[in-house]
């Protein structure tokens, strides 16, 4: 019992491992952005998605017919800079466009002079992502498009200097459009419009984010990247490939938010929470590429003559930290606003787990130190399981004899020798799954932790010590240069760290303590284990080797205290007295131990 509980915790553990690497794959090349026509489908204006026939909805927003740099596509239009400590970036006057964002706080690589990370890129550049706000009229109203230049009342927006931009329809409309940004990444978009004309004019206030091309993703399947959204209260995750199968995926609600979201990066459009929506996520072919939107639209807002309406949305473009992603929740009641980041089947254990991690970040400074205190902390959790396991294996064990004898005697009735074994097992008062329960209840534990140090931007550059200056990176050294000293790029298929070597030692020494099987073939493929391993996490972020590693280190140490309790030290030693005594009187026996002596017969 005690081998088949060991063969199910590696059996467990190597599913995870292949089932992680199983799903993990390179990034899928661009695709081929040749002309493509969908048969059947109706003609889609260019740019953009096809409205619904007989039904108003967010416009299409135009593209430009060529790709080109992304500094080019924003040298085309006049713009409003964006100025924040933690956004840089611009607002397109035409079309009066969210579509320049980047990040100073992140960058693409851990050098401090690497570039910084970009969210929003202008339509008519390469993998484009924008949003923008505006209305859809009825009874041929004239309301401001994609094409309409307006103009700003300032000229930079920051942080407690809203810019607002005007336009004039020329038929008694007058279009405004105000830009806040707090300081961090949510922008409120408050939009008026002021009748002074003599008819009434009934307008639909809309929203949509737009992405252009086929949008990198990491490839694991533990992970979302894609339309994102909370819609009528129900979490929403549609992948690229959805959309292109079903091309329009529609909902009615109130309130929520809907988007597109990479691991660590998301842009959000938030609309008024008590506002009636209709929403869609939908997908076409413009100029032979991709293009996916999500968008949607609410009520109707009437505006008589001489008044004036007013209506105010957010959008969120910016870095998915844990902290601010839930201060935005709670400040503007963003139904299940956390949900943008992808706490997984896990959420009631991987959200308490990341927040024990950043609360020791807090205290230690270094979220490496932080992952050792919080393994440590679970190891003395599971503590009391794993020595109640370890009794139960201790109790199978010395049943051993009993359980021979049962399966000599019964072994032609299977039914008859398991009522005997049951018989036995409640005799002794033994639970034969005693000592696989702690093993399977802490696998979600484990789980969950690794969930949160792959998915959380906390982690992302995040420096340990020494030569690991990236928690969510592979160990940068290599076995197969000597660790350096010799000049050459080895293949990825070479690439195997310090840190997963110290782990594959520990793997090794935490097997040579566990009684060893009495089967020599099965004891060889045992210490193959640390091999295969220490091999297989080569290629995982080295916050995971070094919790794994500590992990281990942790076990020896609980393991060797447990059997020390136990008094299993003592049995050991009494076993091999038993097996030395009789070879050495054997020894000491004359010829040869036949126990005759020379004269005798």
């Amino acid at each position: 019992m005690e081998q088949r509980n060991l063969l199910i915790a590696i059996a467990l553990s190597i599913a995870i491992l292949l089932g992680f690497q199983y799903v993990y794959g390179p990034v899928a090349p661009p695709p081929d952005t040749s002309p493509v026509t969908q048969p059947g489908a109706p003609p889609v204006p260019e740019g953009g998605i096809a409205s619904a026939p007989g039904a108003p909805a967010a416009p299409a927003l135009p593209a430009a017919p060529t790709v080109v740099d992304r500094a080019a596509a924003l040298a085309q239009t006049p713009r409003i800079p964006i100025r924040s400590d933690r956004v840089h970036g611009s607002i397109s006057l035409k079309g009066a466009r969210l579509d320049d964002v980047t990040l100073p706080d992140y960058r693409v690589t851990v050098e401090p002079d690497s570039p910084e990370i970009v969210i929003l890129s202008p339509p008519g550049s390469a993998n484009s992502w924008y949003g923008e706000f505006g209305w859809v009229a009825t009874g041929g109203v004239a309301v401001p498009d994609g094409d309409t230049v307006w103009e700003a009342d300032r000229d930079t927006l920051t942080p407690g200097q809203p810019v607002t931009l005007s336009w004039d329809n020329g038929a008694g409309l007058r279009f405004t459009r105000t830009f806040a940004l707090d300081r961090d990444y949510m922008f409120t978009v408050t939009q008026g419009v002021e009748n002074t004309g003599t008819a009434p004019a009934t307008l639909h206030p809309y929203g949509l984010v737009s992405r252009g091309g086929n949008p990198p993703t990491s490839g694991f399947f533990i992970l979302h990247e894609g339309p994102i959204g909370v819609v009528d209260g129900v979490l929403r995750e549609h992948s690229y490939e959805d959309l292109r199968d079903e091309t329009r995926i529609e909902a009615n609600a109130t309130g929520g938010w809907l988007g597109f979201t990479d691991k660590y990066w998301l842009v959000s459009l938030i609309p008024d929470q008590q506002a009636p929506l209709k929403t869609r996520f939908s997908h076409a072919m413009v100029n032979g590429a991709d293009k996916y939107q999500a968008d949607y639209l609410r009520s109707p807002v009437t505006v008589a003559p001489g008044e004036s309406q007013q209506v105010t949305d957010h959008m969120f473009a910016g870095a998915k930290e844990v902290t601010l992603i839930d201060r935005y929740e709670e400040q503007l009641g963003v139904e299940r606003f956390d949900r943008a980041v992808d706490w997984g089947w896990f959420y009631f254990l991987t959200r308490p787990i990341f927040y024990a991690l950043h609360w020791l970040h807090g205290v230690l400074g270094n979220y490496g130190l932080a992952i050792i205190a919080l393994t440590l902390g679970i190891k003395l959790v599971f503590f009391p399981l794993a020595s109640k396991s370890y009794k139960a294996m201790s109790q199978m064990k010395k049943l051993q004899p009993e359980m021979v004898k049962l399966r000599e005697r019964y072994g032609d009735d299977k039914q008859k020798m398991n009522q005997e074994l049951m018989a036995l097992y409640k005799k002794e008062k033994i639970n034969p799954a005693a000592g696989c329960l702690p093993i399977l209840i802490q696998i979600p534990v484990f789980f969950s932790l690794y969930k949160v140090l792959f998915v959380t931007i906390e982690l992302r550059h995040a420096p340990f010590y020494g030569w690991i200056h990236d928690l969510s990176a592979p160990d940068p050294t290599n076995l197969f240069t000597l660790f350096g000293l010799i000049p050459w790029a080895p293949p990825d298929m070479l690439h195997l760290g310090l840190w997963p070597l110290i782990m594959g030692v520990t793997m090794f020494l935490q097997m040579k303590l566990n009684p060893q099987p009495a089967d020599p073939i099965q004891a060889k493929v045992f210490m193959l284990m640390p091999i295969f391993f220490t091999i297989l996490l080569a290629g995982f972020p080295a916050g995971l080797v070094i919790y794994w590693a500590w992990n281990n280190t942790l076990s020896i140490a609980q393991q060797a205290l447990i059997m020390h309790q136990n008094g299993a030290f003592a049995e050991r030693r009494a076993a091999k007295q038993q097996v030395v005594t009789p070879a050495k009187a054997e020894a000491k026996t004359p010829n040869g131990g036949k126990g005759k002596t020379k004269g005798g017969k």
